[in-house]
């Protein structure tokens, strides 16, 4: 997490700073961003950068953090519109993302993202729409839900489903960028994946 002294900026010089850093993340990866260069275009000191960051992961981290409450916030507003349907709701929410990536600077944030995904980077999305979170989150997403079509019985089902399609979507995802699919494409195989779900996997004897 960023220090105070980041939160006590003005909101302009944290806007300029935090645009600097999605820059620098849209043109290389983690591993190889450079503070100096996210100084040099926030046009601050590099000692300044100290002051509100740890390092350029934390910069980074922080970064994805928001982005996914965004999501988080968006994911809500698509469930309280299709009266709880997950199914829709994420479906909703996977067309956002990719109709957002048309953005050239987007694009090539999340491609980095994704494409240098691990655990700590999968978990800085998922953490935000996590139903093993118990908290105000938590609540307010699990109430949403509808899972009277659901072949669940218990939370910690309910808790795998979720999980289940919040990681197919996720999954999409890095498969766009690593094989440079369309958006048609990625779109495609992401409804019959879910159609697939909805389904069942497994043949039923009459």
């Amino acid at each position: 997490m960023p220090k105070q002294t980041f939160f006590n900026l003005s909101e302009e010089k944290k806007q300029t700073l935090i645009q600097a850093g999605k820059n620098e993340f849209s043109r290389v990866s983690l591993a190889e961003a450079s503070i100096a260069n996210i100084v040099k275009e926030a046009k601050i000191p590099r000692g300044s950068f100290y002051q509100y960051f740890y390092d350029k992961e934390d910069l980074y981290f922080y970064l994805l953090t928001e982005m996914a409450k965004e999501r988080r916030a968006e994911f809500i507003l698509s469930l309280k519109k299709h009266n709880g349907d997950i199914f829709n709701s994420l479906t909703e929410l996977f067309h956002l993302m990719i109709v957002e990536m048309e953005n050239d600077s987007l694009r090539k944030f999340y491609r980095n993202v994704f494409l240098n995904m691990n655990y700590k980077t999968e978990k800085a999305f998922l953490d935000n729409m996590n139903l093993n979170s118990f908290n105000k989150q938590y609540v307010e997403i699990k109430y949403l839900l509808n899972t009277e079509h659901l072949n669940v019985s218990n939370e910690e089902e309910l808790f795998q489903l979720v999980q289940i399609v919040l990681m197919t979507m996720m999954q999409n995802l890095v498969q766009k960028f690593a094989n440079d699919m369309s958006n048609e494409s990625v779109i495609q195989n992401y409804s019959v994946q879910m159609c697939l779900l909805k389904r069942g996997l497994l043949k039923v004897n009459d």
